[in-house]
Formats: C-alpha cells, structure tokens, sequence
C-alpha cells in the first residue's frame, strides 16, 4: 500500500479524534459520535493495511 494511503488514513482517525475531543468539550453528542466513528474507520484501514502489507512479504 502505498504511503500516501497510509498518511490519509492516519489522517483519517487523527480527524475523528479531534472531532471526538471538541464535541466532548462543548457538549456535542453529536460532533462526539461523528468523531469517534470516523475515528474508528480510520483505524480500521490503518489494521487493513498492516494487514495487506504482512502477506506481502
């Protein structure tokens, strides 16, 4: 996979984690839980990745 898919996914959750963080702070359920979901599909593609890259070798 290559690093430019890599870095968006990471950016991906990085986002939602941000997200997740100001919706807690200003008491918005909803920021929050968009947050946390578009946390969590970032880290599902990031262990996707791992997971192409481990059969790769």
């Amino acid at each position: 996979m290559g690093i430019g898919k890599k870095a968006a996914h990471k950016a991906e959750a990085v986002k939602g984690g941000v997200k997740k963080t100001v919706g807690r702070a200003t008491g918005d359920r909803g920021l929050e839980a968009e947050g946390r979901g578009d946390q969590v599909k970032g880290d599902a593609k990031q262990a996707g990745a791992k997971v192409k890259d481990a059969f790769k070798h």
